[in-house]
This record gives C-alpha cells, sequence and structure tokens, in this order.
C-alpha cells in the first residue's frame, strides 16, 4: 500500500499526485495507491491517513508525502515503522506556516480554504527533532525550490537516502523522471 499526502494548500490534482496516480494504474495497481483530500487541520489530516492504513503491516506501507504532506509522511512513518519518500518536505511548518493564518484558495479549484491558528499548535504536536532509523527515508530535494529551503531538508535528514535535483522548482517539475526511483524504494 501507497499513500500519497499532498502538501499545503494542494489537492489530489496536483502534478505528482496525477502522475503518481497514473503510474499505478498503469501498472494495474491502482488499488495499492491511495490519495486523499487532506484537510486544512494538521490533526485532522493525520487521522484521516491513520484510518486509510489501519491495519497495513509496516513492511506492506510507505508513504510519499510532499511538502507539508512530508512533514506529515515523516510523523506517520516514525508512528507506524513504515518507509517514507520525501518530496521537498517540510521541516519546520510551525515557523513557516503561521504566516499562512486565515482564508485563502486552494491551488487546484476556487474552493476557499482556511488555515486557523489553532493548528500551529496541532503541527507543534507532530514535529520529529530527528528520525529514528535513516534507512526507511528517501529524500528528493530540489536546489531551485522557491518555497523550502533545500539544505535545511539535506541537514534535517541527514543520513538516508538523498536525491538533490540541481535547480528544478517546489512542485518537481520533473517528477515524472523521478516516479520509477520513488516506486522502486517503496516496494524494496
Amino acid at each position: 500500500m501507497i499513500l500519497y499526502l499532498h502538501g499545503f494548500r494542494s489537492s489530489p490534482s496536483s502534478l505528482k499526485a496525477r502522475l503518481l496516480t497514473a503510474h499505478f494504474e498503469d501498472l494495474g495497481r491502482g488499488e495499492e495507491f491511495l490519495c486523499p483530500q487532506l484537510p486544512a487541520s494538521p490533526k485532522a489530516a493525520i487521522e484521516l491517513a491513520q484510518s486509510l492504513v489501519a491495519g497495513v503491516p509496516e513492511k506492506e506501507l510507505s508513504i510519499i508525502g510532499s511538502s507539508l504532506g512530508g512533514f506529515y509522511a515523516t510523523y506517520l512513518a516514525e508512528k507506524l515503522g513504515c518507509k517514507a519518500v520525501l518530496l521537498n518536505p517540510a521541516v519546520k511548518p510551525p515557523r513557516d506556516l503561521a504566516n499562512y493564518v486565515g482564508v485563502t484558495t486552494a491551488y487546484h479549484s476556487d474552493e476557499p480554504f482556511e488555515f486557523k491558528q489553532e493548528y500551529i499548535p496541532e503541527l507543534l504536536s507532530l514535529v520529529v527533532p530527528s528520525i529514528s532509523l535513516p534507512l526507511r527515508y528517501f529524500l528528493i530535494a530540489a536546489t531551485g525550490d522557491e518555497v523550502l529551503d533545500w539544505q535545511e531538508m539535506a541537514g534535517h535528514y541527514r543520513g538516508v537516502k538523498q536525491r538533490i535535483i540541481e535547480g528544478s522548482d517546489h512542485g518537481i517539475s520533473e517528477f515524472a523522471d523521478y516516479i520509477e526511483e520513488v516506486v522502486a524504494f517503496c516496494d524494496a
């Protein structure tokens, strides 16, 4: 089972989510891939993710997380003992998202998206100061990420398998080039 967790204000309509969905469907493995719409509340997002993978043995579960979804994937990998692939993951979202409290829209719709002040303590409760088992993780970070600092990512995930992409962007526009490597890590 592979669970994909999208980033802040994102959705299953993001490029990476659509590419992964199509990839697993093309392999005839569509039923093994989950990509839910995450609620704005970090607590509710974690509860939803946990409910979707409840009962899946740790060795049969991998979580792929992008941006804020990478932060969630780290928390869940530590809690559940599964693998995680982190795509330009947020390392310090309680700090980074404090400026985004309020109402805006999601990236892939006109639907209002509200990030409440009460979500900052929820994020703080999910902080993983350091990972326990580096071999469970695979970091893909872009030096051209215009939103998050790739060096902060590389430092936080020291010792894990890392693919540092020269240039690119926060969304990893050429993600299709890395799907095989991501899936191979999940399946190993």
